[in-house]
């Protein structure tokens, strides 16, 4: 003998509860995850895309107690940022690192800086340029 199911038919009185109670947390999770990208791009924009400085060591001066370093510095018009400078004894220990500003309003900036140092260093390292 068989049992009879108390199982309604399929697609036949609409969704269950359960089902009808899962689309306002799909569409939830859809805005907050669609929010979250849009914000993770922004970031990226403006963290790759804008405001880039680059720069280079010409030349440098060692002394005893002071590194003069001419560093060149190229920009965007508008961007204002900071380059970070160190210099090396010759046993390889940082005797001085400092940052130096450069808001002027110029593409590209030729300047001469002074690095204070405990010792003498015998290099003058760029360590990168960063927009802010």
């Amino acid at each position: 003998m068989s049992t009879a199911s108390t199982r309604l038919p399929e697609g036949r009185y609409g969704r269950s509860p359960a089902e009808r109670g899962d689309r306002p947390l799909k569409i939830v999770g859809a805005v907050l995850g669609a929010l979250l990208v849009a914000l993770i791009g922004y970031f990226a924009y403006h963290y790759v895309g804008e405001n880039e400085i680059s720069g280079q060591v010409i030349t440098f001066q060692a002394g005893d107690d002071a590194v003069r370093v001419h560093l060149e510095v190229r920009k965007d018009a508008g961007a204002r940022g900071y380059c970070t400078l160190r210099s090396q004894a010759a046993n390889g220990d940082e005797v001085g690192r400092a940052d130096f500003r450069f808001d002027q309003h110029a593409t590209r900036i030729d300047k001469v800086v002074t690095l204070r140092t405990t010792s003498r260093g015998t290099t003058a390292e760029l360590l990168g340029c960063h927009a802010g």
